[in-house]
């Protein structure tokens, strides 16, 4: 069997997050102070904190943007949404203004404000919440002026970190090698990232993966992460959301594109079942190869292993059996 150990650590690095790793937290910092610094949010409790993948630690190289939930925990029941929507994008447009080409940095969305970085090359997703009461958080609904949606991020980091002790560090990588498989076979198409990694989630805790390295553990992870995704798509069985008793995730994605993630994690599959089973290593790190494409700097993820090509055949070998000589020179030492 191919686990191909040393090659699957270099496909975690090829993937982990490079300069990101500094300017998404220097990002969040600008976005926190600018709201801080604003006396009525001060006067609603303003505190904002880093959420997301990037704070969950699964992460793939590039980091595109950088979620801070700005937590709000006096704003007045009478504010609605579309209040404090109002009042974020009044207070961050005022303090990051327009781009070299005269675009405003800052952008209105359904639930959040998002502020360009141009010279980190990212965004950063403000998010607003209220308490709900019982230790979770209220977001703004989407397309209502009015109306907020229960969350608990918080509870979701906590949560990842308590996985990922459970299986001895393995969680988190694993996490992180589905996401780049889910970039590798849908690119930009939905679903994205997070329902995927909410699949994982639910295929870890119900004890379905398991293993005894890496290989291991990405090939059985991905094995049941495909049987949720059909289950999805050819059912309906909707994906928990682990930290809210009886919600699901939800996602936005076209019948074109379940069906196309449906069929492409299926094959997936069972591509990295044959590559496990495989004997010949090359032969098993070219399909890995193809299953993790490229980085986000347009890198191959997966290395092949010393002694093979590119297209997982085997070098020739330098010495002929037999031979007098080596290529260092006569059989002569000292």
């Amino acid at each position: 069997m191919a686990h191909l150990k040393q090659q699957f650590k270099d496909a975690l690095s090829s993937i982990e997050p490079g300069d990101d790793k500094t300017n998404a937290p220097e990002a969040h910092r600008l976005v926190r102070d600018a709201l801080e610094a604003d006396m009525k949010l001060a006067e609603y409790g303003v505190s904002p904190v880093l959420i997301g993948s990037y704070k969950r630690n699964v992460s793939i190289r590039r980091i595109k943007d950088v979620d801070v939930f700005v937590r709000l925990a006096d704003v007045p029941t009478d504010v609605t949404s579309k209040d404090i929507l109002d009042k974020f994008f009044k207070v961050l447009h005022a303090e990051f203004g327009t781009d070299s080409d005269g675009h405003r940095r800052t952008k209105r969305q359904d639930r959040s404000l998002q502020v360009s970085f141009p010279q980190y090359d990212l965004y950063v997703d403000a998010v607003p919440a209220r308490p709900y009461g019982d230790g979770t958080w209220e977001i703004p609904q989407k397309g209502d002026t009015d109306a907020w949606v229960r969350t608990n991020p918080d509870g979701l980091t906590a949560l990842s970190s308590a996985m990922n002790a459970d299986h001895d560090g393995f969680y988190v990588p694993t996490v992180k090698l589905l996401r780049q498989t889910r970039r590798a076979l849908l690119g930009k198409k939905k679903p994205g990232g997070f329902f995927i990694e909410m699949a994982a989630y639910q295929a870890f805790a119900s004890g379905a993966v398991s293993g005894n390295d890496q290989a291991e553990y990405y090939v059985s992870a991905l094995r049941e992460v495909s049987k949720i995704v059909s289950d999805f798509v050819a059912y309906g069985i909707a994906v928990a959301d682990p930290t809210l008793l009886g919600q699901t995730i939800r996602i936005r994605a076209t019948d074109d594109e379940l069906d196309a993630a449906r069929t492409r994690f299926a094959d997936a599959a069972a591509s990295a079942e044959a590559a496990l089973d495989q004997e010949d290593a090359g032969k098993a790190a070219l399909a890995f190869r193809k299953l993790l494409g490229e980085n986000g700097d347009g890198e191959t993820v997966f290395p092949m292993p010393p002694g093979f090509n590119e297209d997982g055949s085997k070098r020739a070998s330098a010495i002929s059996p037999g031979a007098r000589v080596v290529p260092a020179g006569a059989r002569t030492f000292g």
